[in-house]
């Protein structure tokens, strides 16, 4: 008879142990244990995975302890996924070895990337290893994953495909093609046959993915997955997949808009300031060259309620208009609704704008809105939040002209941001001639900038500058 070990995990955080508790003391969440029973006396798919790599079980093996000074750091060379924008989040494309995990809402598009990217390495002139490309797929079928690799145009005979869902034979998979890239859709639905719980529970989640991340590092083969999201966002597992693969990319956006962004929330080979940018075609997703030009194609330049400052996202300098709305409220606590920003830091410069620039908002509703879908959360849009807010509140129209960069302070100071000269060389390549800035920054910079730079010291005199008078906005 098999042995069977049954212990206990919570859902919220991944705490393992064996009763069950009321209470998390890891997460403080209450009811969130659930049963797991483990067959003990099967054997368990790293076993099988470290026989297919060719690993000895015994000690001794691959994994025996070796001095560090006698460690080979090989310098590997990155596989580029052909598509610009996904190599700039992965900090220049897959790493041999290396686990990257996609999240994202159904339909945003994760599955479409992803064949994309499979068919440009498979589609690549073949080295001396070949470049096959196995695409492992729970959740469709071989002709259903065809159907959609010929509408993005993504075949090729190097392209394998599997619908294999339990691990160990995935893992033979794995051993017999070597491809040269891998890619699980999803890896809730793989399974692990030592394991009595359900495909797609916390442990099942957790098993598969750390034999596909064993596999990945001992046969140097760069495995993606794909992963579900929960109603708050956040990828189901619940944690316990980030903690087990060395990337995690998010794809965020509105499947009923054409735009996409692709973020790296954690990258141990790069830098987790990255964005990527896609536009949604009937033949797939196209990385956008010129976001900066995209996303203020369609800004009213005449209206009011509308400042664009420069974001700073990794090493990319990108120009967003931050939009506003002030009205009369007919509630006796008027609305207050932010999109793209932190809400907290909204309601403070709301509050600035009241104390320190003597505008009267407390009875109005305020909406603000940071177009095209982007989530700005440095402090470098403080300043184009708040002439927003002052533009739609005085029905006086910002300089069309200008963008306006800078942290508010407590006090009404505009304080300085980190790489002005940076954003200021992509605000004049996009056309604008006037940069609203703070005095500190104003007074390190160059002269050859190609923009007109302003040094503010608060907000009083930034709204002084920046807004039209009444009746040319």
């Amino acid at each position: 008879m098999p042995k069977l070990h049954t212990h206990y995990i919570c859902q919220a955080c991944g705490f393992e142990c064996a009763k069950w508790m009321g209470r998390c003391p890891e997460c403080d969440a209450w009811d969130s244990f659930v049963e797991e029973v483990t067959v003990r006396e099967r054997p368990s798919a790293r076993t099988a995975a470290g026989a297919a790599v060719g690993q000895s079980a015994i000690p001794g093996g691959a994994g025996a302890p070796v001095p560090i000074t006698s460690v080979e750091t090989a310098d590997h060379h990155r596989l580029s996924t052909g598509i610009g924008e996904l190599d700039r989040v992965l900090g220049g494309g897959l790493l041999p070895g290396g686990v990257v995990l996609v999240g994202g809402d159904p339909g945003i598009g994760k599955s479409t990337l992803l064949t994309q990217a499979a068919a440009n390495v498979a589609g690549a002139e073949p080295d001396e290893t070949g470049r096959s490309v196995l695409y492992i797929s729970g959740e469709e079928s071989a002709p259903q994953i065809r159907l959609r690799s010929m509408r993005l145009s993504a075949e090729s005979p190097r392209l394998f495909v599997s619908t294999e869902t339990e691990i160990e034979i995935v893992l033979r998979h794995l051993e017999s093609s070597r491809p040269a890239l891998a890619i699980v859709d999803s890896i809730q639905t793989m399974s692990d046959s030592s394991l009595e719980s359900a495909p797609g529970t916390v442990s099942q989640v957790r098993a598969c993915a750390q034999h596909l991340a064993r596999f990945a590092r001992t046969a140097h083969v760069p495995i993606v997955l794909i992963g579900h999201v929960t109603k708050e966002g956040s990828l189901a597992g619940p944690r316990v997949l980030e903690h087990v693969v060395d990337t995690v990319l998010y794809f965020e956006g509105d499947r009923n808009y054409a735009y996409r962004i692709l973020r790296a929330a954690k990258n141990r080979f790069g830098s987790t300031d990255e964005l990527g940018i896609f536009e949604m075609h009937e033949t797939g997703l196209a990385g956008v060259d010129n976001p900066s030009a995209v996303l203020l194609a369609e800004r009213d330049r005449e209206g009011s309620g509308s400042a664009v400052t420069s974001a700073l996202e990794g090493t990319r300098a990108l120009l967003v208009e931050a939009q506003a709305l002030v009205a009369r409220s007919n509630l006796a606590s008027p609305r207050r609704a932010v999109t793209g920003m932190d809400p907290n830091r909204m309601n403070m410069i709301l509050a600035v704008l009241e104390k320190r620039a003597g505008l009267r908002i407390a009875e109005q509703d305020v909406f603000v809105n940071i177009a095209g879908g982007i989530r700005v959360l440095e402090p470098a849009a403080d300043l184009a939040a708040a002439l927003a807010v002052a533009s739609s509140f005085r029905e006086q129209g910002v300089d069309p002209a200008a963008v306006l960069i800078g942290e508010i302070g407590l006090g009404g100071e505009v304080r300085g941001v980190s790489q002005i000269e940076k954003r200021l060389r992509e605000s004049a390549r996009q056309g604008f001639k006037r940069a609203v800035i703070s005095r500190h920054n104003a007074s390190k910079l160059p002269a050859n900038l190609g923009i007109e730079v302003v040094g503010v010291a608060n907000i009083h005199d930034a709204i002084r500058i920046a807004l039209l008078p009444p009746g040319e906005g």
